[in-house]
């Protein structure tokens, strides 16, 4: 009897008891509704293989896919005041930031790094949407700052990757000067010649979208992501319209004329490369030749 209760029946029940199984393994498309198995989606780079819908990448992700061989070197960003207002609402302001911070690991909304993309010096600031919805307070305004302040300084070309719901409510007007702060930024590094692309992500809004995000020299949009500045609900209750079939979407806004370009993620980082290779190759596309010239019995030239 010891033997059927204490060997017999615990190998029975190790055959019909069911497996535990991760929950993210398996990750379902917000659009189309499949189910695509963790290691496909990252193969993929986080794109739909079914629909082709573009999912949230996380910064880090993005950063290593456009990087050479996702090698770059992080910079050290200016510390900037906790909690300037004393904001309180349900919660702590400081609380807020102590447990995002935990979460995600991050100090802020914002990484800046440098490195080569396709073998030529480039600083890219990248948000993180993990990281309150990416809003802009003013340690992302310091980011941006000084994502603009190296370029000028290694004469390196600037790529902004926004991603963020606007502005942060918890800074008030301090989160709202960062506008005018990124603005002045970015037209330094304009003044010194340099290259300035925006790539824009899901989602990019509110006083992101009305600031350095659409001040660009060439930008560039994932498929199906949102841009715009408030919300497509306001704008239809305070306008009483109904809004256009994918307003606010990549593809409106290409149509329209606002952005230039709108790329699919797997082409990004060859269209960058590309993009940046012309805008600053500085030496002549082939070598210099010199045509004799024939002098005809009246004493001109010809070639």
């Amino acid at each position: 009897m010891n033997w059927l209760t204490n060997y017999v029946r615990p190998k029975l029940q190790a055959l019909v008891r069911p497996k535990d199984v991760p929950d993210n393994l398996w990750h379902k498309c917000t659009s189309c509704g499949h189910m695509i198995f963790h290691r496909d989606l990252e193969k993929a780079l986080n794109v739909c293989q079914h629909c082709g819908h573009h999912m949230r990448l996380t910064v880090k992700k993005r950063l290593e896919m456009l990087f050479d061989d996702g090698k770059y070197t992080r910079i050290e960003l200016p510390k900037a005041a906790e909690d300037p207002l004393k904001f309180k609402d349900q919660k702590r302001y400081t609380d807020r930031l102590k447990d995002t911070r935990h979460k995600t690991g991050e100090h802020d909304a914002i990484i800046v790094g440098h490195g080569k993309m396709g073998g030529q010096g480039v600083v890219i600031a990248a948000f993180n949407f993990d990281f309150q919805g990416g809003s802009m307070g003013v340690a992302v305004g310091e980011g941006i700052v000084s994502a603009a302040e190296l370029a000028v300084l290694q004469d390196a070309p600037l790529i902004v990757v926004p991603a963020s719901g606007g502005a942060r409510m918890q800074e008030g007007i301090l989160s709202l000067m960062q506008m005018a702060r990124t603005t002045v930024a970015v037209d330094k590094v304009k003044e010194k010649r340099l290259p300035y692309i925006v790539l824009l992500t899901d989602p990019t809004t509110g006083g992101v979208s009305a600031s350095f995000a659409m001040l660009g020299d060439i930008a560039i949009a994932e498929p199906g992501c949102v841009i715009g500045f408030a919300g497509a609900r306001v704008i239809e209750s305070t306008i009483r319209e109904k809004l256009p079939e994918g307003f606010q979407k990549a593809e409106y806004l290409l149509e329209h004329g606002m952005i230039d370009m709108v790329v699919h993620r797997k082409e990004l980082r060859a269209t960058l490369v590309r993009t940046l290779s012309l805008l600053r190759n500085r030496t002549p596309a082939g070598d210099l030749v010199m045509l004799p010239l024939d002098i005809d019995p009246e004493g001109a030239a010809r070639l």
